[in-house]
């Protein structure tokens, strides 16, 4: 039961493999529609309640979030490994027999797959591209596979120190309504907010930017008082008081040298007019996230006493730019030298052509920063899995007893990648995976051309993947087909939250009420 579980779920998700891959229908509860071919994203929004198949929605979580790839490959592969098995154990070998020899295998695979690799880095951004086009195709429109795989190696090149990339410092934006050709990369940062001044400058050349953490009016107190007037010229006074004490705050902006002001709290429209009216930008209330982006890209500090703002706590951009309808748009600090936070705005017509440019985009930031952080990658179109069964088939040879017959298993399964990718793009899988085997014993980069359907150099053809997507898909894959092996029986076991609970532990009451009676019976 646990091995059919798993390998419906797999055949779920095996259709969306390859670049000719199908995509999936997602309905939501509220009638929310996604189509996706992501295989994390299918496997994340499914409604699955069986233990065996949840086990192989976290391999796809964790895959996605460790290489940012291969998360369908890897489920796919999981399935295969049951299916093998299951043959296997029909035959009479032990489940734990199959696991040792699982295990051997994916400790061999991963040192072939090492010898396999081909040097990358930081330095070949050309090969970078192509890394980031492999993992693209299938998920975007093809048209604009390459300027897409541009503006994610860009973003990563960006923002990388040290030979590590933290892709949190990416900020992905989106903007519905424009063309996916207009998707454009951003040295700087972008946020939702333009300047309370409608008619305020669209453009301003080298801002001076100032970042206030602190609310920028008059401070209220925490007790009521009432003040007595008993004139007009009283009021006027105040008045006057109360306009002093807001146009002290601005000037402080103004003494700074700043011409764009970016307060996290509220904002007086009497300062925001009287800064606006001598040509400095200013907006309010925006995020704490937003503030910390603009710090990074800028080099600014943000200040929370507006009286410390000086001329060194000021962030730089090369320029400010407004793109606003309204009230509405966002405001672009662009060619921010030295940048640690930058920006894609994601463009398109629609919200679901948005929204699968996020993903695909996602998914090749992911695996740039694999390769970036890692420097190698192996060929893709299914040649690394071929070149490794091929290999694990003579390894399986000088292995004694059934655990041979385990790695041979564990090759035929990888197999099943490039079978999977050859179906889905409607060519003959036996004639594909015979074809395969025949070109491997001259070329060991040689996968699957999907145009032609011949066994080709997917190196030469610029198909790449990260070392660690394939790598991280054989030990997920193989833990976790070992993990479901050694299960005999699927039991109910009591709530987790009653396992430990002693008597001497419990509270009489909860909050003025009795506590409930348990059976302590063990």
């Amino acid at each position: 039961m646990n091995i059919a579980a798993a390998k419906a779920v797999a055949n779920i998700v095996k259709s969306t493999l390859g670049p000719r891959g199908m995509d999936k229908m997602l309905v939501n509860p509220l009638g929310d529609v996604t189509i996706t071919n992501d295989g994390a994203t299918i496997l994340h929004d499914m409604s699955i309640e069986h233990p065996t198949a949840k086990m192989l929605v976290e391999v796809a979580k964790s895959l996605e979030s460790s290489a940012g790839d291969g998360t369908t490959s890897a489920v796919v592969f999981t399935g295969a490994l049951l299916e093998k098995a299951e043959g296997l154990i029909e035959r009479g070998v032990h489940p734990t027999v199959v696991v040792k020899g699982y295990k051997l295998a994916a400790e061999k695979a991963v040192e072939i797959l090492d010898s396999l690799a081909v040097t990358a880095g930081e330095g070949d951004r050309e090969l970078l591209i192509k890394t980031a086009s492999t993992s693209i195709t299938g998920k975007a429109s093809e048209k604009y596979n390459r300027l897409i795989a541009e503006l994610c190696v860009d973003a990563v090149l960006a923002i990388h120190e040290e030979g590590k990339a933290d892709l949190k410092h990416i900020i992905l934006t989106k903007d519905i309504g424009g063309l996916v050709e207009e998707t454009e990369f951003v040295e700087g940062v972008v946020i939702d907010k333009v300047a309370l001044d409608k008619n305020f400058l669209l453009r301003i050349a080298n801002p001076n930017i100032a970042l206030i953490d602190a609310p920028m009016e008059t401070e209220k107190t925490a007790n009521k008082a009432k003040l007595q007037i008993s004139n007009v010229s009283d009021i006027e006074n105040f008045v006057k008081q109360e306009d002093a004490a807001l146009f002290e705050m601005a000037d402080y902006i103004i003494r700074a040298g700043a011409n764009a002001v970016f307060c996290s709290k509220g904002m007086d429209d009497k300062i925001a007019a009287y800064l606006q009216s001598r040509g400095i930008y200013a907006t309010r209330r925006v995020k704490n996230d937003d503030m910390q982006h603009l710090a990074d890209a800028t080099g600014g500090r943000p200040v929370r006493n507006i009286k410390e703002l000086t001329e060194k706590e000021l962030g730089h951009a090369g320029l400010l730019e407004q793109d606003r309808d309204g009230d509405q748009g966002k405001t672009y600090l662009r060619d921010c030298k030295g940048a640690k936070s930058v920006s894609i705005v994601l463009r398109g017509g629609t919200e679901h052509v948005v929204d699968n440019l996020e993903r695909a985009i996602d998914d090749a930031l992911r695996v740039v920063k694999c390769v970036v952080e890692d420097g190698k990658v192996v060929a893709g179109g299914g040649a690394s899995e071929m070149a490794v069964a091929l290999s694990l088939r003579s390894y399986a040879s000088s292995i004694g007893g059934r655990e041979q017959m385990a790695i041979t298993a564990f090759a035929e399964a990888l197999e099943e990648i490039p079978r999977t990718i050859a179906r889905n793009a409607g060519l003959d899988a036996i004639d594909t995976i015979l074809n395969l085997r025949a070109k491997h014993a001259e070329n060991k980069n040689a996968g699957l051309n999907i145009l032609t359907g011949a066994a080709e150099d997917m190196l030469e053809k610029g198909i790449v993947d990260p070392l660690r997507v394939k790598v991280n898909s054989i030990k997920a894959g193989s833990e976790t087909a070992a993990m479901v092996l050694r299960v005999d029986s699927m039991l109910r076991a009591q709530s987790s939250s009653m396992q430990d609970v002693r008597p001497e532990h419990m509270a009489s009451t909860y909050d003025g009420m009795s506590a409930p009676a348990l059976n302590m019976r063990r």
